[in-house]
Parts: structure tokens; sequence; C-alpha cells
């Protein structure tokens, strides 16, 4: 019998495909271990690579500062310069007597509104009308001489034509005449000074206005004069004020004096008043700026026949200044005060920082003019931090509307 024996390259073969099979098996499992590490590897690190990502985005834009913008606007043509004053009466005076003697009477007292030449007090002077009278009667004497005197020298004059007396007599007789009128001129003159004096008996309102202090009793001695100036003002019978206008007195700053001119629209309020405006004008000024408070001395004159103002109050004054060319103005939030004065932070069309040394003008409170070193297309940054710096990047998140007001 005879065996068959397979060829060489077939029992190879079958052997081969035989091996071949767990190798694929393997082959297969490690791919497929491999794609799971490599799952479980991207899970874990694709995740970190976006934050990662995330983190150096937010870091960048970290570095790179935001700010908001605005922009300058013209500042007005008007502004309210609020002043303290000091409200004062039209006319003030103190009266005293011109001649000596007792109060008979007096007629005024104190808060009564008076007229001018009305009188206020009545002096007894007896002492006064006896010299008037010694006076008058001095006047006839001199009269009498005169006339008689004038008389003669006409007569010598007359005689004197035909030689009947001579010319020297009647020289002597014309000069004692001229002297007989001298002495009754004087004569007359005395009259007039004592009748003046006598007048005074009367104590008269020198203008319309309010009694504001009343320092005499009915037989009281008063004597003529006082002395003016002193505190106490000794010998003031009365003292009288007119209300009906005032006076307030206001020093404008150096900056603002050339603004003021008569005429300037004013307008006073005051606490006791509130929300009333009390029209006034700018009377005159001093024209001369005062070297110690560097201020200009401004009188303000208004109606007060009201009486609602009274002399010595303080009111608050409104000067509406008028510039003709106004300057551009920003809020005082945008501005940087460095040691070399007051600046902004401007932003250039590369977004890059430009530091501006600027000139304030006039002052609004919450806004400022700036006279120098703005123009109307800037893009200023509104409160810039103190260490910001010329050249530093910026990127703009907002840009608020002109000027930034509401």
């Amino acid at each position: 019998m005879t065996l068959h024996t397979p060829p060489e390259d077939s029992v190879t073969k079958a052997q081969s495909t035989a091996d071949a099979g767990p190798v694929r098996k393997h082959t297969a499992l490690f791919i497929g271990l491999a794609c799971v590490a490599l799952g479980l590897l991207a899970a874990g690190i694709v995740p970190r690579l976006g934050a990662r990502a995330a983190q150096v985005e937010q870091v960048a834009a970290q570095r790179e500062l935001i700010v908001s913008t605005i922009g300058p606007t013209r500042a007005p043509a008007t502004q309210d310069l609020l002043l303290p004053g000091s409200v004062m009466s039209w006319a003030d005076a103190s009266i005293y007597a011109r001649t000596s003697g007792y109060v008979q009477h007096w007629h005024a007292d104190i808060g009564a509104h008076v007229k001018a030449g009305q009188t206020l007090a009545q002096i007894d002077t007896p002492e006064l009308d006896a010299q008037l009278q010694q006076a008058r009667a001095d006047e006839a004497t001199a009269q009498a001489n005169y006339r008689f005197a004038s008389s003669t020298a006409k007569r010598w004059q007359t005689m004197l034509k035909t030689q009947s007396v001579a010319e020297q007599d009647a020289q002597a007789k014309t000069s004692d005449a001229a002297a007989k009128l001298a002495t009754l001129q004087a004569a007359q003159a005395n009259v007039a000074r004592l009748q003046e004096l006598v007048s005074y008996q009367k104590v008269i309102a020198p203008f319309d206005g309010v009694i504001t202090a009343r320092n005499v009793q009915v037989g009281a001695l008063v004597t003529a004069g006082g002395t003016p100036g002193l505190a106490t003002m000794p010998g003031e019978l009365f003292h009288i004020a007119q209300t009906d206008r005032l006076r307030v007195y206001v020093d404008v700053p150096q900056d603002d004096a050339g603004l003021v001119a008569p005429g300037t629209a004013v307008w006073l309020t005051t606490q006791q008043y509130p929300g009333r405006h009390f029209e006034a004008s700018v009377a005159r000024s001093s024209n001369v700026i005062d070297p110690v408070s560097r201020t200009l001395r401004v009188e303000v004159d208004m109606d007060n026949h009201d009486g609602a103002l009274m002399p010595g109050a303080y009111a608050q004054v409104h000067l509406a200044l008028t510039t003709a060319s106004p300057a551009l103005e920003l809020p005082v939030s945008a501005l940087l005060f460095r040691p070399d004065g007051v600046t902004v932070a401007v932003v250039d069309a590369h977004d890059k920082v430009q530091l501006r040394k600027v000139t304030i003008g006039r002052d609004f409170g919450t806004y400022v003019e700036i006279a120098t070193g703005l123009v109307a297309s800037d893009r200023v940054i509104d409160n810039p931090g103190d260490a910001i710096a010329s050249g530093q990047s910026v990127r703009v998140a907002a840009t608020a509307a002109p000027g930034g007001k509401a």
C-alpha cells in the first residue's frame, strides 16, 4: 500500500495559515488598545489644550488696556459765576444836631419810614434865640448909622461942587459911610448865621428812608456836631438808611474780571427766599485789581421797592459772564495731574495713547474749559489710570457721547 505524502509547500502554507490566525488577533487587539489609549489621551489633552489657549488669549487681552473715550464739545458761551455778597443800603447817614439845646420833642422812632425834609425832632435853644435878637438889634443900629453916614456923605459931595467945604473933609465923610456900610453887612451876616442855626432847631431827614436808630429822649441836652467814625457814634441823634434801592459789593476773581462790565446781567438769591431770583445789574467797578486778594471790586445795584431784602443781609450773587469765543470742555474725570502740569490721554488712529499737556480755562464745576492743547476730533480717555503712559496700546471698549454728558 502506497501512502500519499502532501507536497512540502502545501504543508508550509497550511502551517502558515494556522499561525496567521493568532497573529491577526494579537494585531487587532493591539490596534484596539492603541485606539482606546489615543481616545483617552485625546479626551484628557484636548480640553487642556483648549483651556491653555483660552488662558493665553485671556492673558493677552488683559495685557491690552481697555478704555472708554469721550469727545470734547464746545463750552457754553455764558457762565454763571457765583460769588458771596453783602447787601448794603443805597444811602446811609448818621444825623447829628447842628445847634446846642434841649430836645423838645422827637417825631420818628426806629423803623419809621420818613420822607426827605420831614422833621425828626425839635430842639429848644433859648440862648440861641437871645443871640439872634441881639444880632437883629445890632443890625438895626448898623442900618441907622449907615443911613446917616450915607446922607451926610451925599450932602458933603454936593457942597464940594460949590467949593463950600474942603475936598479932604468930603472924602472923610464918604469913607465913613463906606465903613458904616461894612459894619451893616457884618451885622446882616451875623443875623443870617444865627437864623441858619435857629433853623437847625428842627432835625430833618436828608432823604427818604427808614430810621434804623434813635438815640435821643425828650429833655436830653444835645450839642452841635459829633464825632463820626467812632464805634459808639457819640452825639448821634438818629440813623437813617435808604432801602428802596440796594447796593451789593462783590469781589470778582482776576481771571473773570475782564468779562464784567456795566450792564452785565446779575441776579441774587438768599436762603430766606428759596427759588426766588432778585434781578440786578452791574453799575460800576473799581477798574483796579486788589494786589492782596487779586480781585476786582464790583458794585451791583438792585431795586428793592417791595422791601424784601434788608441791608446787612448775606446774598449769593450770580453773574452771567459771556465770552465771545468759548473753547472746548471736558469732564474733570478726564484730567491727569502730573508734575509737569495738567494732561489728558488721547487715543490716536493706531489705538496708541498720547499724553497731551493742556491749559485749563473756565471752571464749570464737574466740567472745565480746555483753553489749549485739544481739538474737537480727539478721542479722550475718560477716567485714565495714573500708570497710563504715552505709546501704550489700548482697546477702545466704548465711546461716550460728545462731552460725555447725559
